[in-house]
């Protein structure tokens, strides 16, 4: 929800927030992960440069989609696929079985991110009836926003599959593979660096807030930015933790739970218009993530396992 607070006051402004968060945890990395260079991966470099394309690609293509009519919302409900798809690329390309509840998953899922894009479709129309050319320009705008939606969403997707089965082959080793995603990319960010330079000065050009503290004027969009760093960064380490002293499972519920989290706080802060079928089309998809994740079953186990361990003593 944090990254929401830039696209109020510029909608444009991803590329130098990417920038920022990819700054400095490929600079923590470097210090700590890599011991200043001196230790060596574990994993070869160049398969590190494809993930790092891909994760490049997906990240920029997410920022510039919010330039065209897209709405923070749909952005969040559009993401929130990406376990679904990572299952379609898995049956596709790594010839994977999977249960009925699984594939019920990916009907629901899919059902509601449709239903939740007709509905923002219908808006896009609503908003620009009668204006004529203007209106079907706007929506023109808005289905190329979905295309490199849909485009990032499977991009991921392709990049997770990568992931496994370089870990499968390396062994896992997810703190090194977090400082090159992001240190990696790095000299990419020349091919944008007149959006970031120009965003700099907008954000220089901010309302200053004076800290008496310290006797110092900072402008504003300059310490959103410094929140939205330290934010990121804990929320990354956070998932780390996760992942290496939890289950899948759990770290799946979280993400998603989190998901869902930010999608209400963008709704109710920013009064997103969000109609009763995105409603229905929210509650389907992550009735699906959660279908998939199989927490019922799971929830089911653990209150069986008492019974089930006294069966087996008789």
């Amino acid at each position: 929800s944090h990254f929401v607070f830039f696209f109020r006051e510029f909608p444009g402004c991803g590329n130098i927030v990417t920038f920022a968060q990819f700054l400095v945890i490929a600079f923590e990395g470097f210090i700590f992960e890599t011991n200043f260079g001196r230790k060596k991966p574990a994993i070869p470099v160049r398969n590190y440069v494809i993930m790092v394309t891909m994760f490049f690609t997906v990240s920029v293509i997410n920022n510039y989609a919010l330039n065209f009519n897209i709405a923070m919302p749909l952005h969040m409900i559009f993401r929130s696929g990406s376990l679904i798809a990572n299952m379609i690329l898995g049956i596709i390309i790594l010839k994977k079985r999977y249960s009925a509840s699984k594939y019920l998953s990916i009907a629901l899922v899919s059902a509601g991110i449709f239903i939740c894009t007709i509905m923002s479709a219908k808006q896009v129309n609503v908003a620009n009836e009668g204006s004529g050319e203007e209106g079907f320009y706007a929506f023109m705008r808005w289905l190329i926003g979905i295309g490199m939606l849909t485009f990032a969403l499977l991009m991921s997707a392709r990049m997770g599959i990568f992931q496994e089965t370089l870990y499968k082959q390396y062994g896992k080793h997810s703190k090194e593979a977090l400082f090159y995603n992001h240190c990696l990319p790095l000299p990419g960010f020349l091919l944008l660096s007149t959006d970031i330079y120009n965003h700099c000065v907008y954000f220089s050009q901010s309302t200053p807030v004076v800290f008496p503290e310290v006797g110092l004027a900072v402008p504003i969009m300059w310490v959103y930015l410094l929140i939205n760093v330290i934010t990121q960064y804990v929320c990354i380490r956070g998932v780390f933790i996760l992942t290496t002293e939890c289950a899948s499972l759990t770290v799946t519920l979280v993400v998603t739970l989190r998901k869902f989290l930010s999608l209400i706080f963008s709704i109710i802060y920013f009064q997103n218009p969000f109609t009763t079928w995105h409603w229905v089309g929210t509650a389907v998809v992550f009735l699906g993530t959660l279908l998939y994740t199989e927490v019922w079953s799971s929830v089911q186990a653990a209150l069986r396992g008492p019974d089930v361990e006294e069966k087996k003593a008789e």
